[in-house]
């Protein structure tokens, strides 16, 4: 079972959803990536799982495949892990015409891309990606990047692939809380894009459970993830515009993340962004007063937090670092109903009292 998306970004690529697919990972980018070597990058987790079924494939195709593992976690993509990878890509000998294979998560795809965008000025890049979060979001769009002192994402490049292979077999390793993470993007894509998909969610939850009972409508739900973003994505490939969207929850969600020193999985600081700005939006009239508790509810219910501790200020702070910014504004995804979100540029001093208000705080925009 496959199910194939086109992505018509400049540079056409097809994104595979489906199961057994690890082992076609050969064929499959001898078609679409070509050259004579490929380095495997991915992380001491995913490496023992995965590494081997991925490499006999590719030699299988005719490719001389050296693998490069890096510590797993948010922690490692940072600058040292990007140059020990640019050093043994370098070291191997590798052309601009052969590949870099992402497998594993997004901080693997993340890394790994942006060792493809620039070495040798770009040489050809291909994602495997092993986790929900990564199937359903970072590994389609082509953002690459590397965290920095200062925030995440900081250093990074746009580089789409010349494929991507999702396995959704490889699901069946996550821990609960691994997957539920995944599902923050899940949930936030519904809420941007598609009622009928929030709707399905409420009524079934993306879960583990179903994935071992109905692994057919798992990659279904991936798959439509997907097309939600490939829309975006194809429309706005480097973010000028409507891809913005896909920032829903980001903004404070990203600041979440950084507070928490990156030990919250990304989609549970996503969730707990979007309640955040939710919530100040409800109380502004913005959206219905109902529209918090629903989302709320549907992040809970897929295994997701949805509040912090943290204050207003600390969080504040952090979003100063956030790529969005422009001068003394940010721009921000407002919801107003599920399926309808606005792109508003909203001055820092009113983001403050924002995060304040859907953290439940009295607003002091002092800080600003």
């Amino acid at each position: 079972m496959a199910i194939t998306i086109d992505i018509d970004t400049a540079r056409p690529y097809q994104v595979h959803v489906g199961t057994f697919l690890l082992e076609q990972a050969g064929p499959l980018v001898r078609a679409t990536a070509g050259g004579t070597k490929a380095v495997i990058v991915t992380d001491t987790n995913v490496g023992p799982l995965y590494q081997m079924p991925v490499k006999q494939s590719l030699e299988a195709s005719g490719y001389e495949v050296s693998i490069c593992t890096f510590e797993a976690g948010e922690a490692h993509k940072r600058a040292e892990t990007y140059v020990a990878i640019l050093e043994f890509v370098a070291e191997h000998e590798l052309s601009r015409s052969d590949v870099i294979v992402a497998l594993g998560g997004g901080v693997v795809g993340d890394v790994a891309g942006f060792v493809a965008a620039t070495y040798m000025r770009g040489c050809k890049f291909v994602q495997i990606p092993t986790s929900l979060l990564a199937m359903v979001d970072s590994s389609v769009g082509g953002k690459t990047a590397i965290d920095l002192a200062a925030g995440k994402n900081l250093a990074g490049a746009f580089w789409q692939p010349s494929v991507v292979i999702a396995d959704v077999g490889c699901l069946a390793t996550l821990t609960p809380e691994q997957f539920a993470d995944g599902c923050g993007e899940v949930v936030k894509h519904a809420v941007i894009a598609d009622p009928e998909l929030f709707a399905e969610l409420e009524k079934t939850p993306l879960t583990l459970e179903l994935l071992n009972r109905d692994v057919a409508r798992v990659a279904l739900i991936i798959a439509r993830n997907i097309d939600i973003k490939r829309a975006v994505v194809v429309a706005d490939e480097r973010e000028t515009n409507q891809r913005k969207l896909l920032n829903f929850g980001h903004s404070a969600g990203h600041a979440v993340e950084a507070c928490e020193n990156f030990e919250l999985g990304h989609g549970n600081c996503v969730s707990i962004g979007m309640g955040i700005i939710t919530r100040a939006a409800a109380l502004h009239g913005i959206c219905d007063a109902e529209l918090p508790a629903r989302i709320e509810e549907l992040c809970a219910r897929h295994g997701l937090k949805t509040r912090c501790r943290l204050s207003a200020d600390a969080v504040f702070a952090e979003a100063l670092h956030d790529k969005k910014r422009a001068g003394d504004t940010i721009d921000l995804v407002i919801p107003h109903d599920i399926g309808r979100c606005s792109i508003d540029r909203t001055p820092l001093s009113t983001f403050h009292e924002l995060i304040a208000e859907g953290l439940g705080q009295k607003g002091d925009a002092s800080a600003c």
